[in-house]
């Protein structure tokens, strides 16, 4: 090879260049945009003495009765599958890097034997895609769009986790309450039971009166046993969700549900104020970008996107060389591109329909959620307004009657029970309104999500039932 050759070579692989791949700045980008909305930190574990801070931080919250925003702030510090998804940022900031590259030039090289012996033929060239010059911008423009999406993405997950832990969370607080009821109850159906053995052997009561307490009395045991049971199933789903195992599981949570808060989300602009928040949306944004940046490639370029430029050298067996340019152009004569701009332009036009579609949807979860938020807190709001001071009414007034021997003890038995039996459904009432609301605040704040089914609060037969004095 002679020395024009050489120094092509040379001029190639400057062009060519490299780069590193540094995704901290990506990071600090999606992590001011969950802050934004809320979020108070989050860490990426990559090793040295920071994720040991962290670790010690994750420790001193354990340490002390957890709060809501203590279990959030402990997951988004420490929960494995976040640590997992911020891994797609280096992958769409490594896209990006790579984007702006050349390709690397081909080497080709032929050996000939002459037949007579007269020598070794040798034919060296460089080929180097001189399309994918014009294409670094729109390869950078398409992979920088990639890069936005996945902030997007990664921001949205955050936000999703944090409240998929408040949740959870309130649920924990919910069973810790109904455990609390449930004990109250097998309490209030043991004095029952032991005083009706006690009136059935005086013959005060019939055989079936018994058994019907009997039956009330055994029941609370299940329900109780159900009740510690679901207080399990909620500290294992928590620990699940903060990334905890072995002895970091010894936590407490602090306190009961809140109670109803007097503000409330206003319906105006809540249709506007989640569509400019969403993180989603942005994302979907994003990949109409990426679809447009890829038809821009292929619609120009999409018969000669492997057309190569260098240079070539030979030897003849005589040991001569010649140099020479060397080209590199398909022959569109079977595929001239159609395929690839066909596909281009349905990629776009997807992108574009799936975010009119996501758009209409985040409009009608947020009404939705707005709307069930508004009966949950109605429903709470009556059953400590109106419901509870009646139980608390009747339970004062059948103990004056129980006083004056109108009533027996059975019957003052029976309305204390109704009494803890509408306490434990104003807990799921609360339980419902909290779980709507923070799925509503997600929705406004940028996240996505569901709206969850009332957990079981509701009024309807078993408070009817209940007010005509049956169990």
């Amino acid at each position: 090879m002679d020395i024009r050759s050489f120094f092509l070579l040379i001029a190639v692989g400057c062009i060519s260049g490299c780069a590193a791949v540094d995704s901290r700045t990506v990071f600090n980008e999606t992590e001011a945009l969950v802050i934004e909305r809320g979020v108070k930190k989050i860490h990426w574990r990559r090793g040295g003495d920071e994720d040991a801070k962290v670790d010690e931080e994750v420790k001193d919250l354990l340490s002390r009765e957890l709060t809501a925003a203590d279990a959030v702030q402990i997951a988004l510090l420490n929960n494995r599958r976040l640590q997992a998804t911020y891994e797609s940022l280096s992958v769409a900031q490594s896209d990006l890097v790579a984007a702006g590259l050349l390709r690397n030039p081909v080497f080709d090289a032929e050996v000939r034997f002459a037949q007579a012996g007269g020598g070794t033929g040798l034919e060296l060239a460089v080929v180097q895609n001189f399309i994918d010059i014009f294409f670094i911008p729109l390869r950078k423009r398409i992979a920088g769009a990639g890069l936005e999406s996945a902030k997007f993405r990664v921001s949205s997950e955050v936000l999703n986790l944090a409240a998929e832990v408040r949740k959870v969370f309130y649920t924990l607080q919910a069973g810790e309450q109904t455990l609390q009821m449930r004990r109250q109850v097998l309490s209030a159906t043991e004095a029952s039971y032991d005083l009706s053995k006690r009136l059935r052997a005086a013959k005060n009561i019939t055989e079936l009166d018994l058994a019907k307490e009997r039956v009330l009395y055994e029941q609370s045991k299940l329900d109780l046993r159900q009740a510690e049971l679901q207080v399990l199933r909620g500290r294992e789903d928590l620990n699940n969700h903060l990334g905890l195992w072995g002895g970091a599981t010894k936590w407490k949570i602090q306190g009961t549900l809140p109670d109803i808060p007097e503000d409330e989300v206003p319906f105006k602009g809540i249709e506007r104020k989640a569509i400019e928040k969403s993180l989603q949306l942005a994302a979907l944004r994003q990949d109409i970008e990426q679809a447009a940046a890829s038809l821009g490639v292929v619609w120009p370029f999409a018969q000669f996107s492997d057309a190569g430029i260098g240079a070539s050298s030979e030897r003849e067996p005589e040991g001569d060389w010649a140099t020479g340019p060397a080209f590199s152009i398909p022959l569109p004569l079977f595929n001239q591109g159609q395929p690839a701009i066909t596909t281009a332009q349905a990629e776009f036009r997807r992108a574009a329909e799936l975010f009119a579609a996501e758009a209409v949807t985040l409009r009608t979860r947020v009404r939705t959620a707005h709307a069930a938020v508004a009966a949950a807190r109605d429903q709470a709001l009556y059953y400590s307004n109106v419901l509870l001071p009646l139980r608390q009414q009747i339970v004062r007034q059948s103990q004056l009657q129980y006083n004056a021997m109108q009533i027996g003890p059975i019957q003052l038995l029976m309305a204390k029970e109704q009494q803890i039996e509408a306490g434990k459904r104003y807990i799921l009432s609360l339980l419902d309104y909290w779980v709507l609301r923070t799925e509503l605040d997600l929705l406004l704040n940028g996240g996505s999500g569901t709206v969850s089914e009332p957990s079981g609060g509701s009024i309807g037969e078993q408070e009817s039932r209940e007010a005509r004095g049956g169990h």
